[in-house]
C-alpha cells in the first residue's frame, strides 16, 4: 500500500454537502455555531494574564515548617511538634488562618467516612483515629531595646471536619510574617490505608507517613482561602515553602524522607555512606543494605536498643513525607549524571522484583527530563509498603509486587508526579486532571517506549469509549469527591485528550514547546485551567476552544459517519470522487480517512476540525484521475468513536442498516 499525505485544501472543495447517492438522508445543515465560539474564561489581569502567563502583580503565600516527631512503634502513635512560618504576600490583611487536618478522614464521622465505602480506594475503613491537637500558640516575641520580654499568646482554634481555623492573636498585614507554633499526636491504624499506612509483612510494620503533621491551606488571588474538605478522593493544594524536619525512631530503623539527610554520620555506618557515595556516580544499582544485612548488628551504627534521630531539609517543596521499617533492602543509583540520587527501599519478600525498582524509577525521571523539564530535586526514593500509589516531593508509595512491567507502570505514574503537582502547584482538590490528566498524558508515551507493542491502558481510546457509554461519565471538571468514575473522568479522559490534541490536532512540533512552557511558567506556582488553556493557546497558535470546551466541560460522544461516495465527471472528462461525511455525535474533531483508489493504493486524507463550522454534514471532493472505491474513517483508532460500522464506504453486509 502507498501512503499519501494530502495537503487538505489543495485535495478538498470545502462546502455543504449535497444529497448524496444513500438510502440514508442527511439532516440538514445546522447554522449553531456555538461548538466554535471563544471558551468563556476568567477576564485576565496583572495577576494573571491573557497569555496564561503569571503578571506582574502575581502573588502566593508561603509557609515554611520545622517539625520534631517521634514514632512510638509499641504504641503505634505518632506525636509531633511543628514552627510554623507563614508569610503572606497577598494584598490583604488576613486575622485568621486555615490550616489541613487531613487525619481526621479517619474518624467514623468524618465526612468522607459517611459518603464513601469505607473499604473501597478512598475508604476511612471505619477507622476511629483522627488528630489530636496539645498546643497552639504563638511564641513570645525575643527582648529587645524598649521591649519587654512577652509571653506566649496561647491562639484559639476551631476543627471543622478536615479543617482547622487559627485565630490570629495580632492582624497579620500584608507582606509581612506571623510564627506559630502547634503540637499534635495521631495513632497508626490497621484500618488506614488510604494513600498512607502501616502494613506488617516478613515479621515487621512498614510505615509510610503521609498527611502527617497539620499544614497550611492555600490563600490565593483566585479564591481566598481553599478550604475544601478533605474527603479521600480529592487529592492536596499546598504551599511552597522549606522543611527542617527531625524523625526520632528506634535505632533499629532505615527512613526514608522528602529532603536531604543532614546527619548520614549519626545514622548511617561507614560502610553504608560509602555505599551511597559510590551510587552517586553509578548508573548500575548499588546495594546500601542488602537482605544479608537486615538481622546483622553491624548494619546499624548503634545497638538495636534506643533510638535515632533523622534529620532531613528540603526547600522549594509543598509537602513532606517519609517511611521507616527495621527490615527495608536500601538500594540506589544516580539519575541525569547525578544530579538525582534514585534510592529504593522494600521489605525482603518483594526483592526478586523490587531490585529493578531503582533503575525504573531512574528511567521515568531521565525521560521525563529530556522530554519535559528536568527534574528538579537531589533525591527521589519509591518504597515498597501498604499503599498502592502515592506521590509526594522526592518520595513515592509503590505496592505492586506481582511482575516488572506492573512495578514499572506504577512506577513511572508516580515519579511523573514529581511534574504535576510537586513542580507546577495545581490544586488537585478541585481539578484532579491537572495532576491526574497530565501525567497519564506524560506515562502513555513513556510505556510505549519500555514496552512497544503491548497494551496500553494509559490514555486508552478504548477505555473512553466504555466511559462514554456507561451513563456514569461526568465532565472532566467535575470535582473528584463528585465523580463515580475518577479514573476515567481525572485520568484516561484528559490523558487521552492531550494525546489526542499533541498527535491528531497539533502535532509534536507545536505542541512539546507549548506544553513545557507551561511548565516553566508555573513551576513552584499555582495554575488554574484557564492558565493551562491560555499557554498551551499562545504557545501553539491556535483558537483551541472547541476542544476545551467539548473534551473538558462536557460528556459529549463523538461519532463520525462516511454515507457514501459518488463519481462525477465535468465537461472535459476530468472525474471527482466526493465523499459525503457526518457528524452525528456531538464531539467536534479533524477526520482522518484512508481512501483505497482504483489503481489499488491507498491515500490518507486529514480533514481539519473547522469543516464542521458550517454544519454537520460536509463533501470532500478528491480530484481524480484514479476514483475511491472504499473509504475509511479514523483507520488507526485513535479517536474515541463510539460507533465504527459507519466509519467505512461501502458497508459490510454485517454493519449495513437493518430495515
Amino acid at each position: 500500500m502507498r501512503l499519501i499525505a494530502l495537503a487538505v485544501l489543495g485535495m478538498t472543495t470545502i462546502g455543504m454537502a449535497q444529497q448524496p447517492a444513500s438510502s440514508r438522508p442527511v439532516p440538514p445543515p445546522t447554522t449553531d455555531l456555538s461548538d466554535f465560539r471563544r471558551l468563556d474564561l476568567p477576564t485576565p489581569t496583572t495577576i494573571r494574564t491573557g497569555s496564561g502567563n503569571h503578571g506582574s502583580d502575581y502573588w502566593q503565600q508561603r509557609a515554611d515548617y520545622v517539625i520534631r516527631a517521634t514514632l512510638d512503634t509499641a504504641h503505634r502513635t505518632l506525636t509531633g511538634q511543628e514552627r510554623i512560618t507563614y508569610t503572606n504576600n497577598s494584598p490583604d490583611t488576613l486575622r485568621f488562618l486555615w490550616l489541613q487536618l487531613d487525619q481526621n478522614l479517619f474518624r467514623s464521622t468524618s465526612r468522607g467516612g459517611l459518603i464513601v465505602p469505607p473499604n473501597s480506594r478512598f475508604g476511612n475503613g471505619r477507622a476511629e483515629g483522627g488528630i489530636t491537637i496539645t498546643r497552639m500558640d504563638q511564641p513570645a516575641l525575643p527582648a529587645a531595646p524598649g521591649r519587654p520580654l512577652q509571653r506566649a499568646d496561647s491562639l484559639s482554634y476551631l476543627v471543622n471536619g478536615t479543617m482547622m481555623r487559627v485565630n490570629l492573636s495580632r492582624p497579620l498585614l500584608p507582606r509581612s510574617k506571623v510564627v506559630f507554633d502547634v503540637a499534635w499526636s495521631f495513632p497508626f491504624l490497621d484500618e488506614i490505608d488510604t494513600r498512607m499506612g502501616i502494613e506488617f509483612i516478613d515479621g515487621a510494620y512498614v510505615y509510610e507517613v503521609a498527611q502527617w503533621y497539620p499544614r497550611l491551606a492555600v490563600y490565593d488571588d483566585v479564591r481566598g482561602w481553599n478550604t475544601e474538605q478533605y474527603m479521600g478522593a480529592g487529592e492536596f493544594y499546598l504551599e511552597y515553602g522549606s522543611f527542617d524536619v527531625s524523625l526520632t525512631l528506634p535505632a533499629n530503623m532505615i527512613v526514608g524522607a522528602t529532603g536531604i539527610l543532614r546527619n548520614p554520620e549519626i545514622v548511617l555506618t561507614p560502610t553504608q555512606r560509602a555505599r551511597l557515595l559510590k551510587a552517586r556516580s553509578s548508573d548500575t544499582t548499588v546495594v546500601i543494605r542488602g537482605k544479608s544485612e537486615i538481622d546483622d548488628p553491624a548494619s546499624r551504627p548503634t545497638a538495636a536498643t534506643g533510638s535515632l534521630t533523622w534529620r532531613f531539609t528540603a526547600d522549594s517543596v509543598r509537602d513532606f513525607a517519609w517511611a521507616a521499617a527495621k527490615h527495608f533492602i536500601w538500594d540506589a543509583a544516580r539519575a541525569n549524571g547525578g544530579k538525582t540520587l534514585v534510592m529504593s527501599l522494600y521489605p525482603p519478600s518483594a526483592d526478586s522484583i523490587w531490585n529493578q525498582s531503582t533503575q525504573y524509577g531512574k528511567t521515568a525521571i531521565e525521560r521525563y527530563s529530556t522530554q519535559w523539564h528536568p527534574y528538579p530535586y537531589p533525591v527521589a526514593i519509591n518504597v515498597n509498603g501498604r499503599e498502592g500509589g502515592m506521590e509526594y516531593p522526592m518520595i513515592v508509595f509503590c505496592h505492586n509486587r506481582v511482575n516488572g512491567p506492573a512495578l514499572y507502570s506504577v512506577t513511572d505514574h508516580e515519579f511523573g508526579h514529581t511534574w504535576f503537582p510537586m513542580l507546577v502547584g495545581n490544586n488537585e482538590r478541585l481539578y484532579p486532571w491537572m495532576d491526574e490528566g497530565f501525567n497519564t498524558f506524560m506515562n502513555h508515551y513513556n510505556w510505549d517506549k519500555q514496552y512497544p507493542g503491548m497494551f496500553n491502558r494509559r490514555a486508552n481510546v478504548d477505555n473512553q469509549v466504555a466511559a462514554s457509554l456507561s451513563g456514569d461519565e461526568l465532565p472532566i471538571m467535575t470535582p473528584p469527591d463528585r465523580v463515580k468514575d475518577l479514573g476515567g473522568a481525572a485520568y484516561n479522559k484528559p490523558g487521552l485528550g492531550l494525546v489526542i490534541l499533541r498527535d491528531q490536532v497539533i502535532g509534536p512540533a507545536r505542541f512539546d514547546p507549548a506544553f513545557r512552557e507551561f511548565i516553566r511558567r508555573w513551576a513552584y506556582r499555582h495554575p488554574t485551567p484557564a492558565d493551562f488553556f491560555r499557554t498551551i493557546e499562545d504557545g501553539v497558535g491556535e483558537d483551541l476552544s472547541w476542544f476545551w470546551r467539548s473534551w473538558f466541560y462536557t460528556t459529549e460522544t463523538m461519532d463520525q459517519a462516511v454515507d457514501s461516495v459518488t463519481v462525477k465527471a465535468d465537461s472535459s472528462g476530468h472525474v471527482a470522487s466526493q465523499i459525503y461525511l457526518r457528524k452525528i455525535g456531538p464531539m467536534p474533531m479533524p477526520v482522518v480517512l484512508d481512501l483505497l483508489m482504483d489503481d489499488g493504493f491507498t491515500r490518507r486524507v486529514t480533514l481539519p476540525v473547522e469543516i464542521w463550522i458550517p454544519g454537520d454534514s460536509y463533501l470532500a471532493t478528491i480530484p481524480g484521475p484514479n476514483r475511491v472505491t472504499s473509504v475509511k474513517i479514523d483507520p488507526d483508532k485513535a479517536f474515541p468513536e463510539i460507533r465504527r460500522d459507519n466509519n467505512t464506504w461501502p458497508r459490510s453486509p454485517i454493519d449495513s442498516p437493518k430495515p
